[in-house]
């Protein structure tokens, strides 16, 4: 005769085993504090990098408003209206020790573009390398390599028109794999409840390198020469690479000095986030309509953000009548705005997700709506004005 007990703790372990899960949860581990973590630091160094990379892209487009000769104009045929010269009287003179060039409007165009050509180049292979060698190195010896042809500068200038273009392409390949690099790296670093908190941190740096560097260029050619615009930034790009090297380690498990507790909340919140996926579906990427939602997008923000980018200071100095001082400052404007939206809209992203538990697809949906609206409804406000301080200030948005 079975004893009740007996049957008791057996209906108990069946009623137990059917509650049981089939697939077991992994546990999760609390988020790691972020301060003085090693993410964050990654972070931080990141900032700085994309600082660095965008002082080095956009220097040139201040200091050839003080490298061409102001009698050589900018186009032959205008059909629209300049403004009169309203820059007010500076006690200070400019100084125009700088050698200057008889660069028309085309030549000043093919100058300016050239980085381009070597900048999308190595978009698409810069993925694939930082997956065979690593991001940490692709991305700082990518900067590195900017910097070290962003010096020679004013000996290719010397060189020539088709020496200059030659370098800046040069200067565009080894940007050209920063993103994917930097890419890369997060892939291995940031959980994804930070993901979008971390990666406006790093490449805020970026707009920031922007704002910074604009209006530090156009102080450097009024009181200096513009030589020392390509000097003093691309010395700063091979300290920072030296900080890089040293500071940064590819994946959490290689981290000299980031904490058991912290590394274990990465590689957790990780775990079934990475792909074990080796081959690249290629074919099923160009049937995709989400990918080619999101190209378009790119495409039209990229279009637009890097015409600015690159001929804003031109247009400013030739139909705007700004010198070179104003010119560096007020082009940075637009980017001010954008490195604080920047900032502000990673935070809050992250927390629709973390808090209000809106998906992920909805936020990035609502965002990229919101960015490509407002910035399209004040450029077209911009267009018919003629007040310069207000079309600036409507250029922020």
């Amino acid at each position: 005769m079975r004893s009740p007990i007996r049957g008791l703790a057996s209906s108990d372990g069946e009623e137990g085993s059917a509650r049981t899960p089939l697939l077991q949860s992994t546990p999760r581990v609390e988020a790691a504090p972020a301060c003085c973590s090693a993410r964050y630091n990654l972070a931080v160094l990141a900032f700085f990098g994309f600082f660095v990379l965008y002082a080095l892209r956009v220097n040139l487009s201040v200091a050839l408003v003080d490298m061409v000769d102001s009698n050589t104009t900018l186009a032959d045929n205008r059909t629209s209206k300049e403004c009169a010269e309203h820059s007010a009287p500076i006690k200070v003179l400019h100084n125009q020790t700088g050698k200057r060039y008889q660069w028309d409007a085309e030549t000043q165009g093919w100058i300016l573009g050239s980085f381009f050509y070597g900048y999308i180049i190595t978009q698409i292979p810069g993925g694939y390398i930082a997956s065979k060698v690593g991001g940490k190195l692709l991305l700082g010896f990518g900067i590195l390599g900017t910097a070290i042809f962003t010096l020679f500068t004013p000996i290719a200038a010397d060189f020539g028109v088709g020496a200059l273009i030659v370098l800046r392409a040069l200067e565009g390949l080894g940007e050209g794999v920063t993103f994917p690099a930097m890419h890369a790296m997060w892939s291995s670093w940031a959980p994804p409840l930070e993901r979008s908190k971390l990666l406006s941190i790093s490449y805020a740096g970026a707009q920031l390198g922007t704002v910074i560097s604009l209006p530090l260029s156009g102080i450097i050619c009024f009181y200096m020469d513009w030589t020392y615009v390509f000097y003093l930034f691309g010395i700063v790009g091979i300290i920072w690479f030296i900080l890089w090297i040293f500071l940064v380690s590819e994946t959490p498990e290689t981290h000299k000095t980031i904490s058991h507790h912290e590394k274990e909340y990465i590689l957790s919140s990780l775990k079934n986030q990475l792909s074990s996926q080796k081959s690249v579906p290629w074919i099923p990427m160009l049937k995709s309509l989400p990918l080619g939602a999101i190209v378009v997008a790119h495409f039209s923000y990229n279009w637009t953000f890097y015409t600015l980018l690159t001929l804003l200071p031109t247009y400013m100095k030739e139909i705007l009548r700004f010198n070179v001082q104003e010119n560096g400052l007020l082009s940075a404007l637009p980017y001010f705005g954008c490195w604080l939206c920047m900032i502000l809209s990673g935070q809050a992203a992250d927390n629709l997700r973390a808090k209000w538990n809106y998906s992920t697809i909805c936020v990035r949906r609502v965002f990229s709506l919101i960015g490509m609206l407002v910035s399209s409804w004040a450029s077209q406000i911009h267009l018919p004005l003629f007040q310069e301080w207000l079309g600036l200030s409507l250029l922020k948005v």
